[in-house]
């Protein structure tokens, strides 16, 4: 069965994506800690991120690398957090979180709760660096 990575990847549900290239794809998390919060994935569902084969998993760190630089220069923070659970869906992800203290990427912090036009916005920023 598909995750729902998978139906982001194919289109089958929308998402707010910031990059994409053949192998990767980032888009916005639905549920952030903080504005510009991007889940970055492969494009070939794998469940374990240490299961990734060393070229996708090395593409992957190297995507995501570019997308937080993005994400940097998008919002005024000390840095961009970068962390892997693994837990909440079967398809490997890394979280891409601006964040100014280690309390920032705590999830289990209060969600925030955005609008579509917050999204739109933090889509637009993003995808304009």
């Amino acid at each position: 069965m598909s995750s729902i990575f998978t139906k982001i990847i194919n289109r089958e549900i929308p998402a707010y994506i910031v990059a994409e290239d053949e192998n990767y794809l980032a888009f916005l998390d639905v549920s952030p800690l903080q504005k510009g919060h991007t889940l970055v994935i492969p494009k070939n569902e794998t469940d374990f991120i240490f299961d990734l084969k060393d070229d996708e998993l090395t593409g992957l760190i190297l995507f995501s690398k570019k997308v937080a630089k993005a994400i940097n220069d998008s919002f005024d923070c000390k840095r961009v957090g970068m962390s892997v659970i693994g837990l909440e869906v079967a398809h490997a992800h890394v979280h891409l979180i601006p964040i100014n203290k280690m309390e920032d990427m705590m999830f289990n912090n209060p969600k925030l709760s955005l609008t579509e036009e917050d999204f739109l916005e933090i889509q637009s920023k993003i995808v304009n660096q």
